[in-house]
């Protein structure tokens, strides 16, 4: 039944009102924002001394890598850094069957939802079983975490991952062998998978071509023509580190970004997830396809892929969204100050990211967590207003972090000083899936995580 959610402070058109109520149909959608004061039959749930906001959108997870956590700070055997993080994260991928995906996602989402997180873009690529076979239904481990979503309350875009090779002129990698599927095989599994969630607003369908360096072109071109047909979100890995680059230049004899864009790859519906190392030219291709950038920056430092020149992507309007990636840390609001703290520290200049284009710089980096990851999924939560969904967090206007606030600095302290312990309720689609801090189901999950991990890794 319609309900209403009232507030200390509500952040509505940019700024923190006071006294607002939001008035909830039974969809989940919202009917009306309520004045001060304004009455109503409906029951109200006041959320005393906190504020609402809304929910952050996490455009780019892998919530199996939540297993190699902690794992991988090392240079390994020969001084390999980054094969010191592949192989755990091999190892991890071949390790868990259907129930464990589902096990390890419902802790990974857990912790999104008590960051504040309301939706998730999954890039799946767990596609066959252990040994390399497909599954009798070889949609079970997309629908494991779809499930897993279910469970702990949030939406869910399943960006379901093409990945055809180990590379140019590679051999299969062993570790790959749960990835793999014939371009047909993909396409016709995709197909089914989005006839079974069409419809739904808890769980849709994208199309994530890996990357240049495992989805050969003409795959590639064929993959973004069906989502085209589909008007489905594209997504996928491009320019995160130079290695890659200089294997396409050996294939294709120019850079990913450069490649996708001579072959009118690059579209409103396109997230290029990372974009670090690319050209002025590059950057004026993505700003006049609208496409999406998705950063991810606590991945990013975890392994060294570089700093993206945020900035000039901003000034050229280039949209932005953030994820989580290999759930190194999973923290929407990190990863949001990350990205004007990185280049804080490479130029040695504060406040890179503000005034551009006549934007502020915490509306900004904020409307790249919400508004941003919901664009790039395809979704239309991320703002609170009449008829968009009712999906938000609140925070405890007492925490210790933003002790002192005022309406006018709330959002640079949220931005750039809360705590996750600020973060009391989250609300997806009109229903409250966490509470006073607390998760009906978080004993549960964190119990079945932590017999996976054993599985995986021994006591």
């Amino acid at each position: 039944m319609p309900q209403v959610y009232r507030a200390d402070f509500i952040f509505l058109d940019g700024e923190f009102k006071p006294d607002r109520g939001l008035l909830v149909r039974d969809d989940g959608r919202i009917e009306k924002v309520l004045a001060p004061g304004e009455q109503t039959e409906h029951p109200v749930t006041h959320l005393h001394g906190k504020a609402i906001l809304p929910g952050f959108v996490n455009a780019h997870s892998h919530t199996f890598q939540r297993l190699i956590r902690g794992r991988t700070e090392t240079h390994g055997v020969g001084g390999d850094d980054f094969w010191s993080w592949r192989e755990p994260m091999y190892r991890a991928a071949l390790s868990v069957n259907p129930d464990d995906v589902y096990h390890v996602a419902r802790m990974a989402f857990l912790e999104m939802v008590m960051a504040g997180t309301t939706a998730v873009g999954e890039f799946h690529y767990l596609h066959r079983a252990q040994v390399g076979r497909p599954y009798d239904d070889p949609n079970l481990l997309s629908k494991k975490i779809i499930a897993a979503a279910k469970s702990v309350g949030l939406r869910i875009a399943l960006l379901r991952v093409a990945y055809a090779r180990a590379g140019y002129g590679l051999e299969p990698h062993p570790g790959q062998r749960r990835f793999y599927e014939s371009p047909e095989e993909y396409l016709a599994n995709t197909a089914s998978l989005a006839e079974e969630l069409r419809g739904s607003e808890m769980a849709w369908l994208g199309v994530a071509p890996h990357s240049i360096r495992a989805v050969p072109l003409a795959q590639l071109e064929e993959i973004v023509a069906w989502a085209r047909e589909r008007d489905l979100p594209v997504h996928m890995h491009a320019a995160e580190q130079r290695g890659e680059l200089a294997a396409c230049m050996r294939e294709y004899g120019t850079t990913p970004v450069d490649l996708l864009a001579k072959r009118h790859l690059l579209s409103a519906k396109a997230t290029l997830v990372h974009a670090i190392h690319v050209t002025d030219t590059e950057i004026d291709a993505l700003a006049a396809a609208n496409t999406v950038i998705c950063s991810c920056p606590t991945t990013e430092r975890n392994l060294g892929d570089g700093i993206i020149d945020a900035a000039k992507a901003a000034e050229r309007g280039i949209r932005f969204a953030f994820g989580s990636d290999s759930q190194a840390q999973i923290d929407p609001l990190e990863d949001t100050r990350e990205l004007e703290y990185h280049l804080r520290l490479q130029i040695e200049k504060r406040a890179v990211l503000d005034e551009i284009g006549g934007c502020n710089l915490s509306q900004r980096l904020f409307q790249y967590a919400t508004a941003g990851g919901a664009e790039s999924l395809g979704f239309d939560s991320g703002v609170l207003a009449p008829l968009r969904p009712a999906d938000f967090f609140t925070v405890n206007l007492e925490d210790p972090s933003i002790a002192g606030n005022s309406p006018q600095d709330l959002l640079p302290m949220i931005v750039f000083g809360t705590d996750r312990a600020a973060i009391r309720d989250v609300v997806v689609g009109g229903r409250h899936i966490y509470q006073g801090g607390l998760h009906p189901l978080a004993n549960e999950i964190v119990a079945q995580y932590k017999e996976v991990h054993r599985k995986v890794w021994g006591a």
